[in-house]
């Protein structure tokens, strides 16, 4: 099960250092241009080859956002998470753009992109 996650209960984690994983569910090319700091890159139609190798344990809070409320990657990858066992899924349905929107700050690069 996914719960959801607003940008200011996310930027207070991130302010905090909370034992938070960030995850965009978009595909490489838009996470290299800019993500949330410290975003992890699951595309949406990786999550079951690429979680158990990106995502170890499945106790750690996980926060699935992607574009936008009308893009539906992160709802498909956060469910699919939730499937897989992992059991404090959260997702930021607002997005990039609302992160961005708000003046918050972002990564852009291919850092901590998968393959």
């Amino acid at each position: 099960m996914t719960t959801p996650i607003t940008r200011d209960e996310l930027k207070r984690k991130l302010d905090r250092g909370d034992d938070l994983v960030i995850v965009e569910a978009l595909p490489p090319l838009y996470y290299q241009d800019s993500h949330l700091p410290g975003a992890l890159n699951l595309p949406h139609d990786q999550v079951d080859a690429l979680a158990s190798e990106l995502l170890p344990d499945k106790n750690r809070e996980i926060a699935v956002y992607c574009s936008n409320p009308a893009c539906q990657n992160s709802s498909i990858a956060a469910n699919r998470l939730a499937a897989l066992g992992y059991r404090n899924v959260r997702k930021y349905a607002e997005g990039k753009q609302d992160w961005i929107d708000a003046g918050l700050p972002v990564e852009s690069g291919s850092a901590v992109a998968v393959r």
